[in-house]
Parts: structure tokens; C-alpha cells; sequence
């Protein structure tokens, strides 16, 4: 196995290590630790910025993963990509929009975003870490070009 194979499994690391540390943000502010909760969504950031980052950068220089199952199913999986793709993006976006409201003391705005947001966040995490289970676990596929080869090779 060499360094390449192992990013989609650090990358699905740190998406669900983001999950994670929003549900203890919610019950931190729940649970009136303000300070708390601001440091651990913090963090959820950093997470799901280091996410970010290694799946860029797998995508440019080394391709993303094929469908490696069976063709009944390539149809399902696809229409679900499609889902959880739309689903992190709307929760990049949302996610992006609720620590602006947050770092601007905007708090009525950011308690109702957030609450939308984090539900966004743990189904996107919950369906990133399924296609890894089906791209790497279940039906491990083959890489396409990377994105640097198609533009520049």
C-alpha cells in the first residue's frame, strides 16, 4: 500500500472527527459553555479543512477512485454520489455562513443556521463515510486520471 491509498481513509478521518466535534459543540452550547462550544467548532473547522484540503489534493494528482462494483448497482451508487456531493456543499456553504455568524456575535442567526447546519454536516458525514465504505471497503475500484495530467499531460 503506498502513501496515495492511504488519503481517502485520512480524509474520511477527519470529515467524521468534524462530525463528531459538532455534536459535542451542540451539547456544549446546550449546555451554556459558550467558551467550550466556540473552541470545538474551531476545531470541527480545522477538521473539516484538513478534509478539504487532502481531498483536493488526492483529486488534482491523483484521481478519484472509479466504481469498482458490480454495474447493477452502479446507477445507485451514482444517484447517491450525487446526493452526498450536493448535501457537502450545501453544508460547506451553510457551515461557512454559520462560523461568519458566529465570529460576528450574530447569535440569534447563528443558533438558528447552526442547528440546520450541523443536521446538514452529520448526514454529509454519514454519506461520505458510505462511499468510502463502497469505493474502498466494499467494492475497492480503480483510479481516473488525475486532474493535472488532464489538463497539462
Amino acid at each position: 500500500m503506498d502513501m496515495y491509498s492511504l488519503f481517502p481513509t485520512i480524509s474520511t478521518f477527519f470529515i467524521v472527527l468534524s462530525a463528531i466535534l459538532v455534536a459535542i459543540g451542540w451539547r456544549q452550547i446546550i449546555k451554556g459553555k459558550r467558551k467550550e462550544h466556540e473552541r470545538t467548532m474551531k476545531l470541527a473547522a480545522i477538521a473539516a479543512i484538513l478534509f478539504f484540503i487532502i481531498y483536493v489534493s488526492r483529486t488534482i494528482f491523483v484521481g478519484n477512485t472509479s466504481w469498482g462494483g458490480p454495474d447493477s448497482l452502479k446507477t445507485i451508487y451514482l444517484v447517491f454520489l450525487l446526493f452526498h456531493i450536493v448535501l457537502a456543499t450545501v453544508a460547506a456553504v451553510f457551515g461557512l455562513t454559520t462560523l461568519y455568524l458566529g465570529f460576528k456575535a450574530k447569535y440569534d442567526k447563528h443558533r438558528k443556521l447552526g442547528r440546520v447546519t450541523a443536521t446538514i454536516w452529520f448526514i454529509t458525514a454519514a454519506t461520505g463515510t458510505m462511499v468510502y465504505v463502497l469505493l474502498y471497503v466494499l467494492y475497492p475500484g480503480g483510479h481516473t486520471k488525475p486532474v493535472i495530467d488532464a489538463i497539462f499531460g
